[in-house]
């Protein structure tokens, strides 16, 4: 299956010519910047839900979600219980949602709580100045909240201006846009103040057929650009198929904004690719957010009043560059776990050659038994390492070219295949520099120290404790003193943020809870003071004095080179 792809730039550049003849199609990953949590994140608060009622133990137990050993622990349980869908399923939301809360009362009260604490986003108050300079007319969304009416609110100066139709009176909207009262909003899964709130699977799929069927007719006169919107909804994607098989759809194009380098859905996937065989001009448009590409837009249209958007940054830029505290006056500051990092690389290798995903190419490099590291993108497999390395590695998949990669800042703003490189490769400089185990995730690394009683680690041992050792029965585990470590883009920079913590190196099925109960009487008094020597210990050590940190230490080939700051972020008053 392939599907055509088009530039950021070029996107923006086709909507400056052709705005007013494209409505928009919103997702709940375009709220998602205004506060509200996305399906991904409710989730796991049903999955939480669930194991406290039918496990009746204490929220507290289970209450931080972002620990990852909490987050296992309630996976196993869904998955000891065998009656929902898998993670990822289209119908894992739908069906954690019902299991979680069966009266449509206490969903509409859960979705109410949510949706209360989101205000709208530069990306909708861009999208309401556009609506004002007419730029944009008509906007559909699968959302629940007010962010678009509320960002109308602020522009225009009232909600007069727009006309927001949801499946209590679905014939307002459509009769709006056959006289053209323009702005337009279209709720297909209803307001969240409605009676006839949908959030069910059963409900889904008895979506409103007055509403689906307008947006069939009107892609008979307007394109449609796709954004924050996962595209695992059949009911949504069989509309959208539906148009598709129409003669004269889209005649303004058909776009699809996506973040990641991962591919979209493979309903996605078939969505472009029967769109480019039917002759439609479309693509998916890999963006950072919903946010930026907004703000991409509104930079390129030429006399486009921004004065709210204006104020609106200036009323966000709550924070300030500011110089090291010195004095008494300057404090208190807030220590932040975040290490800017001074250089990272700038290229890579990238093989033109036959192998599949990045699994393969891992497995590859795993059988040649060469350094190497590497990953999967779409333009190739990006890799550090010698010429002759990457050729026994890769030699058997029709190696065509071997050349050197940009590694672009702008792909470094979220989570492309670059940063994922960059991230193991400083993982591996840190753990050679400093002789600790790495262990690799998907978007965090986890670094312990070989040897817990390293003389080089008494400041640590001073705040943590013992730095490792095994627990008997029931746990039966192996622990370390460690440190989860990730990338993220903050301040037109990189930064690797630290999160000092306990590891447990043979977590199984049967030692988790027991586990989970070690850890959280270990940690329960890690604030302030102790806190900051945690962070202290570690910002300073792996910076290694602004050393160069080589994750191959090759003499020829390329390497991955980077110097952090001993100096982490911190946060303060500029004045007393």
């Amino acid at each position: 299956m392939s599907f055509p792809e088009v530039t950021a730039d070029d996107f923006a550049r086709r909507f400056a010519m052709r705005g007013d003849k494209l409505m928009w199609l919103l997702g709940a990953g375009a709220s998602a910047s205004a506060g509200i949590p996305t399906a991904g994140d409710m989730i796991w608060d049903f999955k939480q839900q669930l194991y406290i009622t039918q496990r009746r133990v204490a929220p507290e137990t289970v209450r931080d979600l972002t620990n990852p050993a909490v987050r296992a622990q309630l996976q196993s349980f869904i998955e000891a219980n065998g009656n929902y869908p898998a993670p990822g399923h289209v119908d894992e939301y739908a069906a954690l949602f019902e299991a979680a809360y069966p009266n449509e009362r206490d969903r509409r009260t859960y979705i109410d709580a949510k949706i209360s604490r989101g205000k709208p986003s530069y990306g909708h108050l861009a999208m309401a100045t556009l609506m004002r300079a007419r730029r944009l007319n008509l906007v559909w969304t699968t959302n629940f909240d007010t962010l678009i009416a509320d960002a109308c609110a602020r522009i225009y100066g009232s909600t007069k201006n727009l006309t927001t139709a949801a499946l209590d009176a679905p014939d307002v909207g459509l009769e709006a846009i056959v006289q053209g009262q323009w702005p337009i909003e279209m709720k297909l899964h209803g307001d969240f103040r409605s009676r006839r709130l949908k959030n069910t699977s059963d409900e889904l799929l008895t979506q409103d057929v007055k509403l689906r069927q307008s947006l069939v007719e009107a892609a008979k006169r307007f394109g449609l650009v796709v954004a924050g919107y996962s595209g695992r909804d059949d009911s949504i994607m069989d509309t959208l198929r539906e148009a598709v098989r129409q003669a004269g759809s889209f005649p303004a194009g058909l776009f699809w904004l996506h973040r990641g380098e991962e591919d979209p859905p493979a309903a996605v996937q078939d969505l472009l690719t029967q769109a480019a065989a039917a002759g439609m001009e479309n693509g998916l448009v890999r963006v950072e957010n919903f946010d930026e590409a907004l703000r991409d837009l509104v930079r390129i249209l030429p006399d486009l009043d921004t004065t709210e958007l204006d104020k609106f940054g200036a009323e966000r830029s709550i924070w300030s560059p500011s110089p090291k505290p010195t004095g008494k006056s300057t404090y208190p500051v807030l220590r932040l776990n975040a290490v800017p990092v001074v250089t990272t690389p700038v290229s890579c290798l990238r093989i033109d050659c036959d192998i599949g995903g990045h699994a393969d190419v891992t497995a590859a490099i795993a059988a040649a038994g060469v350094d190497v590291l590497a990953t999967r993108s779409r333009r190739g497999v990006l890799a550090f390492g010698t010429e002759a390395n990457v050729r026994r590695a890769f030699g058997a998949f029709n190696v065509r070219t071997i050349d050197l990669h940009s590694i672009e800042p702008r792909r470094l703003r979220y989570d492309s295949q670059e940063r994922g490189l960059l991230k193991s490769a400083l993982s591996r400089a840190l753990a050679r520099h400093h002789g600790l185990e790495v262990l690799h995730r998907r978007s965090r690394d986890i670094l312990y120290p070989r040897n817990p009683d390293d003389a080089k680690l008494k400041q640590l041992r001073e705040v943590a404790g013992p730095l490792g050792g095994r627990l008997s029965a029931p746990a039966n585990l192996s622990w370390r003193e460690g440190v989860m470590l990730q990338l993220e883009w903050a301040d037109e920079r990189l930064w690797l943020v630290i999160d000092p913590r306990p590891i447990g190196l043979d977590i199984t099925e049967e030692n988790r809870a027991a586990a989970a109960a070690f850890f959280k009487e270990k940690t329960f008094n890690r604030y302030n003071e102790k806190a900051n020597g945690l962070i202290n210990f570690w910002s300073t050590f792996l910076a290694a004095s602004g050393a160069n940190l080589r994750a191959l230490n090759l003499t020829t080939g390329v390497d991955a080179v980077f110097v952090l700051s001993p100096e982490n972020a911190f946060s303060g008053r500029l004045s007393p």
